[in-house]
């Protein structure tokens, strides 16, 4: 397979875009993929691609927590049935148990570095590797403190009650933590794995992504023949549907579509809810 054909067969399972599109828009744009795509997206022909949807690599995510620290973690392999084997999960939960007992916050370079038996992590990755006969990638690595606030998850297509295909996880705080609150930040969470936001809200999106999309829409609109003098108004209506899709508080809630998720937590405000940040990590 010539790398053009392996870059045209990418981009359209990227965009859902026809190969002759696709050959087209990597041609005029040096096949560059990113480019490609949005070159693509201004034509109109190819759907809004999050970077929650350009995975397409096996493994399993888990979450791991003491009193101290919380831990998410993803590590790939190539195929779904490794993923699910207990050899695997086995290996995830060492994994996770080592990243409690070292207790502290560190990057994914200084977890692979750590001393594990008679060698680091990474030996035990290359073992790992060889006995499972699949390449492994510590892909993800988040520690947050666990100080002044609560944590509650949530794990899709789960394999284990810690390891599943997806977890998100809230951290809040609020004036106690009854059964209202509990269900309220795990149906949260629920929402979160389901519905992908990039942010919290608006002002949290990168002002890069906000801007390229602000371009691609001006662009769609004034290629459909709208003219340039209403192109402003149509903008400002795109933009307000694609925060309602991007950003969490202005989603429209999973367990009730006639509310937004920012509606549902003003309900809970004499508890003093706070939603105070979310992770999502999935394969």
């Amino acid at each position: 397979m010539s790398s053009l054909t392996e870059l045209i067969k990418e981009l359209r399972e990227k965009t859902g875009a026809g190969f002759l599109d696709c050959k087209k828009s990597l041609e005029e744009n040096n096949n560059n993929i990113e480019k490609s795509i949005e070159n693509l997206r201004k034509k109109g022909l190819a759907k809004a691609s999050k970077k929650s949807d350009r995975t397409a690599i096996e493994g399993a995510v888990g979450i791991y927590s003491n009193k101290d620290i919380t831990a998410l973690m993803k590590v790939n392999s190539e195929t779904d049935f490794a993923a699910k084997s207990d050899t695997f999960l086995d290996f995830l939960d060492n994994l996770g148990r080592l990243i409690l007992e070292n207790n502290s916050r560190i990057s994914k370079d200084e977890f692979l570095n750590l001393k594990y038996d008679n060698g680091t992590v990474k030996d035990y990755f290359n073992t790992m590797i060889a006995k499972i006969g699949e390449n492994l990638i510590l892909n993800d690595l988040l520690i947050k403190e666990n100080r002044d606030t609560n944590f509650s998850f949530y794990i899709h297509n789960s394999y284990r009650k810690n390891i599943g295909k997806i977890i998100s996880l809230i951290q809040y705080s609020a004036d106690d933590y009854s059964d209202e609150i509990k269900n309220l930040s795990k149906n949260l969470c629920m929402h979160i794995a389901a519905m992908k936001p990039e942010s919290i809200d608006i002002e949290d999106l990168d002002s890069n992504l906000i801007t390229k999309e602000e371009n691609i829409q001006r662009d769609l609109i004034l290629n459909s023949g709208k003219p340039s003098n209403i192109a402003d108004k149509i903008l400002e209506g795109k933009m307000k549907k694609y925060y309602s899709d991007v950003t969490l508080l202005n989603q429209s809630y999973i367990l009730d579509q006639n509310k937004t998720v920012k509606e549902i937590i003003d309900e809970n405000s004499k508890l003093n809810f706070k939603l105070i940040s979310f992770d999502l990590i999935n394969l």
